[in-house]
Order: structure tokens, then C-alpha cells, then sequence
């Protein structure tokens, strides 16, 4: 083989394995992005995708009985993680998804806020129901075992830590403090932070609404 074929030899390896290269890792500029139908309405760029947040689950309801997320997530949902006894942030989180919910009912859209304790030592489904009733009139409050509360927490990668000391009454849990919106065909699509507005947050859930 002569110089001059080897060299074209190895110049066309080089260009063989590094295409392959730049396909595989998605940096080829041409590549198609794929057929994410809320790509318009995503803002928030997620570790492992949508798909790694959110998943089924069992928990109580303000009536005491057992229900999975198939029994209540069944139109658009925005989820929040907090707890009864919090001073000021969960209300005003859960009073912010409540006045969502308005205004896509406004613009057409169906949709349910959803409160999940992260303190089930204190929130029986009783006082669920009561909070519940208190924030909004199709708010539903879940509760659950200590167990179910872990497993639904980590599912959504959510954080807490309480600061109950035995036989202590009033204690504070830290926590985590974003809220997911959840479509029933689809699952988890998008996390809202607790400074977006209810206008901007209800502008965001009605994109991926209209488009799943």
C-alpha cells in the first residue's frame, strides 16, 4: 500500500469514527431534536429527563381510604409537598396553585391541586381534609404511612427533614418547596419554583395542557 492510500485510508477512519462520534453523542448540528411534543413549552432542563421524576404511588385521602395516583390524578395536576403546621411558605405555595387552577378554568382547562403531607405524625387525613378545604375547593390533601410518604418523596425527588424531638407538638420541617404539574397520559412534565407567578405558572401548564 502506497503513502498516499494509507494516508487517505486513515484520514477516512478518522472521518468514519468521528461522525459516528458526534451522532451518538447528539453534538452533530443536523441531527433531528426528536419528537418531544412539549419542546415549546419546557423551561426547566431536567437531570435523566421528565421520565426519571414522578411514578405511581399509594397514599390516604381525607376520608382515610387508600388511593394510588391513577385514582387522583385524572386531569392536568400541579403537586406540592409540604405540611399543615408550616408557618407561612406552604400556604402561600398552596394558595398560589389554587389561584392557578382559576385561571385555567378560566381559559377552559380543567385542572386539580394536589397537597401531599411531608409530616404524616400530625396531618391525619382529618386535618387534610380540613386544610384542603381551607386553600381550595377542588384541592385534594394526601396523607399516608411513613413509609408511603418516602417512597412517594423520593419519587419526585422532593426534599425533607423534621425537627420533631420526642413527644414534641410544634416542630418545623424543612423542605423542598417546587410544584409539579402532572398529566394524567404523560406523567411528570414540568416543575414551577415558588416565585413564578400564578399567571406565569397557569401560562406554562395550559402550553403543555394544549399540547398533550
Amino acid at each position: 500500500m502506497s503513502k498516499t492510500t494509507l494516508t487517505y485510508a486513515v484520514s477516512g477512519l478518522v472521518l468514519l469514527v468521528t461522525g459516528t462520534w458526534l451522532i451518538s453523542s447528539a453534538y452533530w448540528p443536523f441531527l433531528p431534536k426528536g419528537n418531544d411534543q412539549f419542546a415549546k413549552c419546557r423551561s426547566s432542563r431536567i437531570a435523566g429527563g421528565a421520565g426519571s421524576i414522578g411514578g405511581p404511588f399509594t397514599l390516604i385521602d381525607e376520608r382515610g381510604a387508600a388511593v394510588t395516583d391513577q385514582d387522583v390524578i385524572t386531569e392536568p395536576t400541579l403537586i406540592y409537598f409540604g405540611y399543615t403546621f408550616c408557618p407561612d411558605v406552604c400556604p402561600l405555595d398552596t394558595v398560589r396553585n389554587g389561584e392557578v387552577v382559576d385561571l385555567l378554568a378560566q381559559a377552559g382547562a380543567s385542572a386539580t391541586p394536589i397537597f401531599i403531607t411531608i409530616d404524616p405524625q400530625r396531618d391525619t387525613p382529618k386535618v387534610m381534609a380540613e386544610y384542603a378545604e381551607l386553600i381550595h375547593p377542588k384541592m385534594i390533601g394526601l396523607t399516608g404511612s411513613i413509609e408511603q410518604i418516602k417512597a412517594v418523596s423520593k419519587a419526585y425527588r422532593t426534599y425533607y427533614k423534621s425537627h420533631a424531638n420526642k413527644d414534641e407538638e410544634f416542630y418545623l420541617v424543612d423542605h423542598s418547596t417546587m410544584s409539579y404539574l402532572v398529566l394524567p397520559e404523560h406523567g411528570f412534565v414540568e416543575f414551577f419554583k415558588r416565585d413564578q407567578s400564578a399567571k406565569i405558572v397557569a401560562e406554562k401548564a395550559a402550553c403543555f395542557i394544549k399540547n398533550s
